[in-house]
């Protein structure tokens, strides 16, 4: 029998996680609902418990911080990841857990569909969009909305996934794991609705996407080093040639160079820029083989196998 199980990251959520325990115990009565409750300064962790859902709870502040935990102290076979604020609909986890088995999947991301204003604000729709779409064009293109915030997992997904990050630049992570070791993956389009009253986003659209991006970046130069040195190095060394050619030009006309600073200057910049293709390199082997000892680590798990039973 298949061992699942729903990890429910929240904060400050009392007025939502009740319904949302409610409603995925219905939908997957096999279940362990599993709440952990990050440093709530309301009633969170215990209305949680009453709904019937296990609950611990982690200290350090951030959503980052709680699925590393989540991902290193729960053990199943499949694992359901949604956001405690009752804006997924629980009913549609069968289907996403059936498609996993069935295809043999490592990832099923639900992408969030919705017609109304208030369940997209106009900054987080349009964030989302354009950071799914960098990530499209860097590491490929098999994911419309990587923020989403309701996933379903293989036990091998999860139990080779670093967890690096600290916030909510945590879905990027998951997706770029997945792209990075070419895990076979599916998206499912999903209805998504507004908070219910009486519950607050913890999302802050400049803040948060401004992390994401910076992570973004990091995971750009960690795992496409030649990529990012890559265009580094051509920066520096555009610079260098713009500054460097009225010198040479000059020189030919007069057989003089009389600014000499930005002559050093200019050989420099294209010293560095030679550098840093040079590490790019250099970096792209070393990188190949982390990928292959991560990729080896991953096939050690065993696929998980089986049906869901309804």
């Amino acid at each position: 029998m298949i061992q699942i199980a729903v990890l429910i990251p929240c904060k400050d959520e009392e007025a939502t996680i009740a319904k949302v325990v409610r409603d995925f115990s219905a939908s997957l009565p096999q279940a362990r609902i599993h709440v952990f409750d990050n440093n709530s300064t309301d009633r969170t962790g215990e209305v949680a418990a009453a709904a019937g859902a296990e609950v611990r709870r982690e200290k350090r502040q951030g959503k980052g911080h709680v699925v590393r935990r989540m991902f290193a102290d729960i053990d199943a076979d499949v694992y359901v990841l949604v956001d405690g604020d009752d804006t997924y609909d629980a009913t549609a986890a069968p289907g996403m857990i059936a498609l996993l088995l069935r295809d043999r999947l490592d990832l099923v991301n639900g992408a969030r569909s919705s017609t109304s204003d208030g369940a997209f604000r106009p900054g987080h729709r349009l964030g989302n969009a354009l950071l799914s779409r960098m990530v499209q064009l860097i590491f490929g293109p098999h994911f419309v909305d990587m923020l989403s915030g309701y996933k379903v997992f293989s036990r091998r997904f999860v139990k080779t996934f670093p967890a690096l990050s600290d916030g909510f630049e945590l879905e990027t992570e998951l997706t770029v794991h997945a792209l990075d070791l070419r895990m076979p993956s599916a998206e499912t389009i999903l209805p998504y609705r507004e908070r219910p009253a009486g519950s607050q986003s913890k999302l802050h659209t400049i803040r948060d996407g401004l992390r994401i991006l910076i992570v973004i970046g990091k995971l750009i130069k960690h795992e496409r080093p030649l990529l990012f040195f890559g265009v580094l190095g051509t920066a520096v060394g555009l610079l260098g040639l713009g500054l460097g050619i009225p010198i040479i030009i000059e020189y030919f006309e007069t057989g003089l160079v009389p600014r000499f600073p930005t002559a050093v200057l200019s050989a420099s910049l294209a010293l560095l820029a030679a550098q840093l293709v040079v590490l790019g390199i250099l970096l792209e082997s070393v990188t190949r083989v982390s990928h292959e000892m991560k990729r080896l680590a991953y096939l050690g798990i065993p696929a998980t196998t089986g049906h869901l039973d309804c």
